[in-house]
């Protein structure tokens, strides 16, 4: 709360285990240090999107901010948190780091400091931006986040470079937050496994290796298909010429989504490649009649989903974010809130191989097996992002 005292230290760094507190420790020291070093100036809020950052940071420091006794203003439609404290005000603007376009949304800002909510997920290109912008002397950088692989630019230039860049790093534990009681901490600790239990958990910046579903267990994770009632009806759509094409059919019971059917087409095996047409008559066989909500198809595939809406049918482009798609579909794995069953035999096949490539140099799966993979990830992610729900802090959306 006070390491911006000593002049020595120009950054903070806050990593390690989901749910450790050191999101709302550094947001509550950050609002703090902004309204006792300065008045009138302008500071930066920075999140994978500015949705994320409200429902990560603000939903819970807003009002211990005016418990406190501050006042906090916020106009949303200008992305901007107004505060007063002890006779002073200053200007919070709040900022969405998604991809590398977002680095023109805070070119051209002069901030007396920024604070970055999981600085991992952002690109380098928006991250230095948001550093350039701090001109303002007696300006300070404020970054968090959970790890991820050893060789991710910000872990070899500011957690192993942090002593000579003058930031203080701080490792967090969930054993530092008071509130998480041992029996959530040990439902933490079941709902991972694998990279995901090393980072989330233990809070390691370690390597990707293995299995990507290294927990899931055919047996004991892919049930017969259940009769129903399905309440709602949904298709994931990986569109394939020369690759296999991967479609998924999935039915809501009881709040829990089942995988019940599947079309899977390889034009190599079969010796021919089928046209637009064709795979939308057999997604239409796929859906057999039944009322499909939406379906969740490839964004690449133009023509296909040009194909399916001239047929009828709602498409929704699938957010492509493989590294965030993999961790929502574990975690909803793991969780049972989506459900392969065992006539999906193709997906399954995949689940089986599906496996990290150690050569990429970060959080990428190997290309090869998986087609199933990639539209049963879409369906994970428009899932998430649509629905909520959920206790795990991905990098996706959080809600709570």
């Amino acid at each position: 709360m006070t390491w911006w005292r000593e002049s020595r230290w120009e950054a903070v760094i806050c990593d390690g285990a989901v749910r450790s507190g050191k999101t709302f420790s550094m947001g509550a020291s950050f609002f703090l240090w902004a309204q006792a070093r300065f008045d009138g100036r302008q500071f930066g809020l920075c999140g994978k999107t500015i949705g994320s950052l409200r429902r990560n940071l603000l939903s819970e420091l807003v009002p211990y901010l005016r418990s406190v006794g501050m006042s906090v203003q916020e106009r949303r439609s200008e992305n901007l948190l107004t505060v007063r404290f002890m006779g002073r005000e200053n200007r919070f603007l709040l900022f969405g780091g998604r991809d590398e376009s977002s680095a023109a949304l805070i070119q051209g800002s002069t901030l007396a400091g920024v604070l970055l909510d999981e600085a991992a997920l952002m690109p380098r290109s928006f991250v230095e931006q948001a550093i350039a912008r701090c001109s303002v002397p007696g300006s300070r950088l404020w970054f968090n986040c959970n790890p991820e692989g050893p060789q991710h630019w910000f872990y070899r230039e500011w957690i192993l470079k942090a002593e000579e860049r003058r930031a203080l790093h701080l490792h967090f534990t969930m054993e530092d937050n008071p509130a998480l009681s041992p029996r959530i901490r040990e439902r933490y600790r079941r709902a991972y496994s694998g990279v995901f239990y090393q980072r989330f958990v233990l809070g390691e910046w370690t390597a990707a290796q293995g299995l990507v579903y290294d927990f899931f267990d055919r047996e004991r994770d892919a049930p017969v298909a259940p009769a129903g009632p399905f309440t709602r009806w949904r298709i994931s759509v990986d569109y394939g010429t020369a690759n296999p094409a991967s479609f998924g059919l999935w039915g809501e019971l009881d709040g829990v989504w089942y995988r019940v059917k599947e079309f899977y087409y390889s034009s190599r095996q079969a010796g021919r490649q089928r046209t637009d047409a064709e795979y939308a008559e057999d997604l239409e066989a796929l859906a057999g009649g039944r009322d499909i909500q939406r379906v969740i198809a490839d964004p690449s595939a133009a023509s296909f989903i040009e194909a399916l809406r001239r047929r009828g049918f709602r498409v929704v482009r699938a957010d492509n974010d493989v590294s965030d798609g993999i961790r929502v579909t574990a975690d909803l794995l793991k969780r049972r809130r989506i459900v392969i069953c065992r006539e999906c035999r193709d997906c399954l096949r995949e689940m089986e191989l599906y496996r990290w490539d150690p050569r990429s140099g970060r959080d990428a799966p190997r290309k090869e097996n998986d087609h199933a993979m990639d539209e049963t990830r879409y369906f994970a992610m428009d899932l998430a992002g649509g629905d909520g729900g959920g206790f795990a802090a991905m990098s996706v959306e959080r809600r709570v």
